[in-house]
C-alpha cells in the first residue's frame, strides 16, 4: 500500500470514529435529563415535605411455658427464670410519609403505623409533631395521620396511571433510620400482582421499581423527574436486587376522603380465591378458550358458600358482563356496595349455570385483615401422615402432622425442630391430623409465639416457635 492510500485510509477511518463518538455522545444525551442537577433540584424542592415517622406500640409477650408453672415438678426447675404469663413489650418502629395537604395531613402506610400508641413526626427542619390516625386501610396498606400544623409543605399528587415503564423515578425516605436518604431508578414495571386471593386486597396493581427500597422508606413518595408523587413506597422482596413496589398514587387518591371522612373504607367480599385459566387448563374444564376466572377454593359460611359456588367453578361473566380473568373480577365488584346482588354466570359440569350472589362487608379485626394460614409463616411445611411418610420417616405415631421439610435456616441450625419430627400439639391444642392444624391456624397471628408438642423417634418434647409473616417483606 503506498503512501497516498495509507493517507485516505487513515483520514476515513478518522472520519468513521469521530461520528461513532459523536453519535455515542448524541444518544447517551438523549437517555439523561437536561438538566444533570435536575434531580437534586427536584429533591430540593419537594424534600421538606417528607416526614420521619416514630412510632411506639407495645406488644403483650406471653411465656411458652407458663403452663408448666402450677407443676411442682417443673415450677423449681423455672425458678431460675421469670414466671410471668404475660408482659407488655415496648416496641419502637420507624417509617416514612409525606404531606399532601398544607393543613397537617400525611400519608403513610398503614402498617407503619398499626398497633401504635403513640406516634411522632419530624420534619426535615427538626420540628417535631405528635401524630393521630385519622383513618386507615389495610387492604391497601395506606394510612393518614395529622399533626397539629398549618401552611406546611404538600407534595403534589401525580397520575400514576400515565407513569410509563422506563421513565426516571425518585424515592425519597428513611431507610434504616437514615433520615431524607434519596434512590433514584426506573419505573420497572406496573400492575405487578402482589395480593392474596379475593380478599379485596388491592395489591394485583403495585408498581415496580429498581430505586432501591429499604426498611424505613415505607410510606415515603415515589416521584417522577416532576416532582409529583406516582407511588407510595411500601414493599421489597426479600433477598432480591433491585426489585422494590409502590402502592399507585391513583388508588390513594381514591381513599382519601373516604378515610378523612369515616376514617375506614367499606367494601364488600365474595369469600372466593381465584386463578387464571390457562391453556393447558382448557380441556380439562371443558372450555374452548382461555378466559374466565377458576375458583380454587370457597370460604366457609361466606356469601360464595351461601350462594352454592364450588371450588372448580369458572366465572365467565359477572351482571352480563365478560370476565377475561381474575382481576376483572376484582374491578368488576370492587366499587359494589355490602348487600348489593350480582348474577354470576359460571361453567360448571360442561355447561354454564346463573348463580345469584348478594355481597357482604369484609369486616376486618382491630385494624387489620382477620388472619389465614396463606400469611403465616413457621418455617417448615407439614403433611399428613401416610403410610409412605411412616415408611420414610420411620414413623412410630399415625396421629399429628409430619414435617416434611424446613425452610428457615434458624431453625436447621439450632435442630431443635428436624424432617420427620412429628407435631402433637400447638398451645396445648391436640393434633390429630391436617384437618386440626389447619383449623388451628386462623386462631394464630404472625408475631405469635407458639409452643409445639413434638414427637422424635417415640419420644416427645416442646418447641417454642416464633409465628412469623409470609414471603412478602414489608420494611
Amino acid at each position: 500500500m503506498n503512501k497516498k492510500m495509507k493517507l485516505i485510509f487513515l483520514l476515513s477511518f478518522s472520519v468513521f470514529i469521530l461520528f461513532s463518538l459523536t453519535s455515542w455522545a448524541q444518544a447517551v444525551n438523549s437517555i439523561m435529563p437536561e438538566e444533570t442537577n435536575l434531580v437534586a433540584d427536584i429533591v430540593e424542592k419537594v424534600g421538606a415535605s417528607v416526614v420521619y415517622v416514630d412510632t411506639l406500640s407495645f406488644k403483650t409477650y406471653r411465656n411458652p411455658f407458663a403452663p408448666f408453672f402450677n407443676d411442682p415438678f417443673f415450677r423449681d426447675f423455672f425458678d431460675f427464670f421469670p414466671q410471668q404469663e404475660e408482659r407488655r413489650i415496648p416496641q419502637k418502629g420507624l417509617g416514612s410519609g409525606f404531606i399532601f395537604r398544607s393543613d397537617g395531613y400525611i400519608l403513610t402506610n398503614e402498617h407503619v403505623i398499626q398497633g401504635a400508641e403513640q406516634i411522632k413526626v419530624t420534619l426535615k427542619d427538626g420540628r417535631k409533631y405528635d401524630g393521630k390516625i385519622i383513618g386507615s386501610d389495610p387492604l391497601t396498606d395506606i394510612a393518614i395521620i395529622k399533626v397539629d400544623a398549618t401552611d406546611l409543605p404538600a407534595l403534589p399528587l401525580g397520575d400514576s396511571d400515565r407513569a410509563r415503564v422506563g421513565e426516571w423515578v425518585i424515592a425519597i425516605g428513611n431507610p434504616y433510620g437514615l433520615s431524607h436518604t434519596v434512590t433514584v431508578g426506573v419505573l420497572s414495571a406496573k400492575g405487578r400482582p402482589v395480593y392474596s386471593g379475593d380478599s379485596g386486597r388491592e395489591y394485583e396493581n403495585f408498581l415496580q421499581t429498581d430505586a432501591a427500597i429499604n426498611p424505613g422508606n415505607s410510606g415515603g413518595p415515589l416521584l417522577n423527574i416532576k416532582g409529583e408523587v406516582i407511588g407510595i413506597n411500601t414493599a421489597i422482596l426479600p433477598y432480591a436486587q433491585g426489585v422494590g413496589f409502590a402502592i399507585p398514587i391513583n388508588m390513594a387518591k381514591n381513599l382519601l376522603d373516604p378515610l378523612i371522612e369515616t376514617g375506614k373504607i367499606v367494601r364488600s367480599w365474595t369469600g372466593i380465591y381465584l386463578q387464571d385459566i390457562t391453556s393447558d387448563m382448557i380441556q380439562q374444564f371443558g372450555l374452548n378458550e382461555p378466559k374466565g376466572a377458576l375458583i380454587a377454593d370457597v370460604v366457609p359460611n361466606s356469601p360464595a358458600s351461601k350462594a352454592g359456588i364450588q371450588r372448580g367453578d369458572v366465572i365467565l361473566k359477572v351482571d352480563d358482563r365478560e370476565i377475561i380473568d381474575a382481576a376483572a373480577f376484582h374491578t368488576k365488584i370492587r366499587d359494589k356496595k355490602p348487600g348489593t346482588q350480582i348474577m354470576l354466570s359460571v361453567w360448571r359440569d360442561n355447561r354454564s349455570k346463573v348463580i345469584s350472589l348478594i355481597l357482604e362487608e369484609l369486616v376486618t379485626e382491630g385494624g387489620a385483615v382477620s388472619t389465614t394460614s396463606s400469611n403465616l409463616e413457621f418455617g417448615f411445611d407439614v403433611e399428613e401422615i401416610t403410610p409412605e411418610l411412616i415408611r420414610k420417616y420411620n414413623l412410630k405415631t399415625r396421629s399429628g402432622v409430619v414435617i416434611t421439610q424446613i425452610d428457615s435456616q434458624e431453625i436447621i441450625e439450632t435442630g431443635y425442630l428436624q424432617e420427620g419430627d412429628v407435631i402433637l400439639q400447638i398451645d396445648r391444642q391436640t393434633i390429630r391430623n391436617l384437618q386440626d392444624w389447619n383449623a388451628i391456624l386462623p386462631m394464630i397471628e404472625p408475631g405469635d409465639n407458639v409452643i409445639l408438642l413434638v414427637s422424635r423417634r417415640g419420644r416427645t418434647f416442646f418447641v417454642p416457635v416464633e409465628v412469623k409473616s409470609s414471603s412478602l417483606f414489608i420494611p
